[in-house]
């Protein structure tokens, strides 16, 4: 698998699991770039891209839409907030 195939996840699961079994890796360096619905960068420019339907999304608007959602978000559920505990000071033992 190459590089570039690695920086894609695709959130469709099972549907591109199908497709992958019929792609040999030398088919994968000719496909398309995929494009973030967002920012416009492709996914050779990020450091990962997220595939959805119809819409796609990089690893840095990602960062900026969680960073944005946290900040805005000053009612977080306790779920969340223990999510984001468990982030940011890492898992106790």
């Amino acid at each position: 698998m190459s590089e570039e195939e690695n920086k894609v996840v695709s959130l469709s699961g099972a549907r591109d699991k199908k497709e992958e079994v019929h792609h040999k890796e030398d088919s994968a360096q000719s496909e398309p770039p995929v494009y973030c619905s967002f920012c416009g960068r492709p996914n050779t420019s990020v450091l990962k891209m997220i595939k959805g339907p119809g819409v796609n999304i990089c690893s840095e608007c990602t960062l900026i839409c969680v960073q944005y959602l946290i900040i805005e978000g000053s009612a977080l559920s306790d779920d969340a907030k223990k999510l984001l505990q468990i982030f940011w000071q890492g898992k106790k033992s």
